[in-house]
Formats: structure tokens, sequence, C-alpha cells
């Protein structure tokens, strides 16, 4: 029998189509193989270090387009495993798994709830909250001392949730979710854009599935600012000042100068509005857009990427770090639209050729310590969305989040593309 032609990306292939793997051969990598044909290069070591412990309507003024799919609709993939060895070389060699099932360990491995409610929110979702967070629910409680976290729901249609859950003790006595699994947290109230950087802590109506997070660049630092996104137009997420305060006096600064509000709701708005910068006068919050520590953060940043909040990772003083995605924006948005929208899998096999020239070079600047290249494109493909995009940014993101040190990221990105949905409805605790 003939032997098969061998495919020119060997072991590193991500491409599952049968006609591809029964027309090409793909022999297993070996671990240095070019360390032994180029012993007078010396190559920079890259340790992977193994994940830490896991510890997890404002209406129509905000638009009316609605999301390509229908509520509910799912985008999962489950991630492949990876090697945590020495040297990024290898770190497509492993084929994803076929199985989209959550492992039952995974289920069974759940953060405990210490009477600090600081680090119970710690060991759920793995960032710390900053003090805007909790002095913006002291005043909400001003508002509505049963329920702080709808304060704003009846009249501005406003709602804490994400981490202000723990501090409204909804989490307590629940068992299942609504998919009979334990509540994940890091899945809690995580809509479909948002990207591991990005934790939603307020939500408007379902339509538009307009919400605000905070966004940091590392989870061991307290966020650079609070961001809005609309799920339902698009992934860009729009900084609002560097605390919580700021982002719903600016959001209901805008409220005011629509026509969607009566007379009666806008004096309510104003009134609330007042309070409110009164309130954060007192605490000395800034209420502007933009602050001097999110411009500083602004000078850090290596690129745009896709959602518009731009990318920070560490650079040494040779500029080593990062280095750019040789596509340009566009170009890339082509790339990714023609693999999702591809009419059959033997020509999304072929579609795939382009991503894959950028996932090698990907593989070589991990080489070199540039690890934000990486970071760049799993991101700007996650932003794009689409399942078919899933087994690549499994591939990239969370081994780039863990040559960068921000482990807790990988773990949010993974469980986030096992059961990443468009619905609305992303309460775990329902």
């Amino acid at each position: 029998m003939a032997s098969k032609q061998q495919c020119k990306y060997g072991a590193k292939c991500y491409r599952k189509n049968e006609q591809h793997l029964k027309d090409y051969g793909h022999p297993k990598q070996k671990a240095h193989e070019d360390d032994d044909e180029q012993p007078a290069k010396k190559k920079k070591k890259i340790v992977v270090e193994e994940p830490k412990q896991k510890l997890t309507t404002i209406s129509d003024f905000f638009g009316k387009k609605k999301p390509n799919e229908k509520d509910g609709e799912k985008d999962s993939d489950e991630g492949p495993s990876r090697s945590t060895s020495s040297g990024a070389a290898g770190f497509l060699d492993e084929s994803p798994k076929e199985d989209d099932e959550e492992s039952p360990n995974e289920d069974d491995d759940q953060p405990s709830s210490p009477e600090d409610v600081k680090e119970n929110i710690k060991r759920k979702f793995l960032v710390e909250m900053p003090h805007d967070f909790y002095d913006f629910w002291e005043f909400c409680k001003s508002k509505n001392s049963k329920h702080p976290e709808d304060a704003m729901s009846k009249d501005f249609g406003f709602q804490l949730v994400g981490p202000y859950d723990i501090l409204a003790g909804k989490h307590k006595g629940v068992k299942k979710n609504r998919g009979g699994k334990r509540p994940n947290f890091l899945l809690h109230w995580r809509y479909y854009y948002d990207p591991p950087e990005f934790q939603t802590i307020v939500k408007s109506d379902d339509k538009n599935m307009y919400h605000l997070g905070y966004f940091r660049d590392d989870p061991a630092e307290l966020p650079v600012f609070v961001g809005s996104n609309k799920t339902a137009d698009s992934c860009i997420i729009s900084p609002k000042g560097d605390n919580i305060f700021a982002a719903i006096k600016l959001t209901l600064d805008e409220c005011l100068k629509s026509k969607n509000f009566d007379a009666v709701k806008k004096k309510k708005l104003q009134s609330f509005q007042e309070d409110l910068k009164d309130f954060a006068n007192s605490k000395k919050y800034s209420l502007d857009m933009k602050t001097k520590s999110m411009k500083d953060r602004d000078k850090k940043v290596v690129c745009k990427t896709f959602h518009g909040a731009g990318m920070v990772v560490p650079l040494d003083e040779n500029e080593v770090g990062y280095r750019e995605v040789p596509e340009e924006p566009a170009d890339l948005k082509k790339m990714f639209k023609a693999v999702v929208e591809a009419k059959s899998e033997s020509d999304r096999d072929k579609k795939m050729e382009a991503i894959q020239e950028l996932v090698t070079l990907v593989q070589f600047a991990n080489d070199e310590c540039d690890y934000g290249e990486g970071l760049e494109l799993g991101l700007d493909l996650f932003s794009y969305g689409g399942e078919p995009l899933h087994t690549i940014i499994s591939h990239l993101l969370p081994l780039a989040y863990q040559l960068l040190g921000r482990h807790e990221y990988s773990q949010i990105i993974e469980a986030h593309l096992k059961r990443r949905s468009r619905s609305a409805n992303l309460s775990e605790l329902e």
C-alpha cells in the first residue's frame, strides 16, 4: 500500500476533516527535534506553570439590534489537553477531545464559601473586587435596604449581578443550576463576548444585553476601568470611568439625553443621579469618563484588539514580550468569516490554512518569549465569535494566559468555551 502524503503541519495540524485525515499522514512531533539540527542556536526556556488551585431596563435606549442567533443557542467546544513541559513548540500537538461533556470531577470541584465575603467572592470568581464595588452596594442599600441589588431595577432597568449575587446571598442553598449541574461561578453572568478580562457586575434588559463590568489586564491586579458592552450588537467594550459610580453616572447622562423617558421617569433619574454624585464625592471617587490612571494604562496598550479595550502585556527593556499579528484587522476578519461561514467541512478545512499559518507564527513567537502575539490572535478569534473557531481559541488562549502567569484567566476561558452561550439568561443560580 502506498504511503500517505505527509501534511506540511505534521502533528501541529488541528484540522479534523475526515477526508484530510484520510489523504494526509500526521506523524507525532518529537519533543525537541530541531534542537539537534541547530545545536549552535540557543533557545529561551519557557516554563508553563500548572494553573493555581481553583478557588470562580435601560430598555430601547441602547438599541434594538438582535444577535445573529436565537437566544439560548450555544457555541460550545471542548478545549484540548495541553502539555506543560518546557518549550512552547508542541502546544498544538494534542488533538481536541471528542466529548463535549464537562468532566464529572469538574462538577464536583466547587469553591468553598468562607464567612469572609471578600474571600468568598475571590474563591468563586478568582479575582478581588475593588473598594468601589462594596461602596456602591452600600449606596444601593440606602435606596433599597432589603434588596440593594434591585435598587435601580424598577425605574431604570439596571440590576446588580455577578459577584453582587454573593453579597445578596443568592448563592445560599443553590445546589444545581438550570442545566442540572452545580453552579459554575466563572460563567455566572458571563456574556458571549466577555473575555476573561471582563467581569459583569450590572445588567440591563435581555433584548439588548447591555451590561457593565470591571476590566482588568491581570487577574492579580485590581480593575483598570469599568466598561460597557451590548452583546446584541457587537464585542466592543467601551470604557466608562475607573469605578462603578462613574459608569452608572455616565450611563444615566446618556439616558437623560434620550427621548425614551417621560418627565416623571426623568425626574426620578435626576434625583437618583444627584444622590449618587453626593455619595461618590463623599468617598472621593472620580466621575470622569477618563482618569489619569486610565490614560497611563493607554500608554501601555500594545494593540487595540477587536473588542477595542486594548491589551497590555509585560515588556522587558528590549521590548521582548509582544510582536504584532502580521495581518490587518480587516484581513483577519475576512479569514475568520471565511471559516465560520464555510458551506462544507472540506471548504472550511481549506479556509483554515490561512489561520494555521498565523498559529505557526505564534508558536515561533512563544519560543522567543513574545507571548503577546498568541494572546492577541486568541482574543481576536474569541471576539469575532463562532463555534468553528473554538478549537483554535482553545489552543491559543489558555497557553497564552499560562505563559503570562495569568492562570486564573486560563481557567475562565476554558470554562467559557465549554459552555459559551448567546442567551441573555446567564445566571448560574437559577
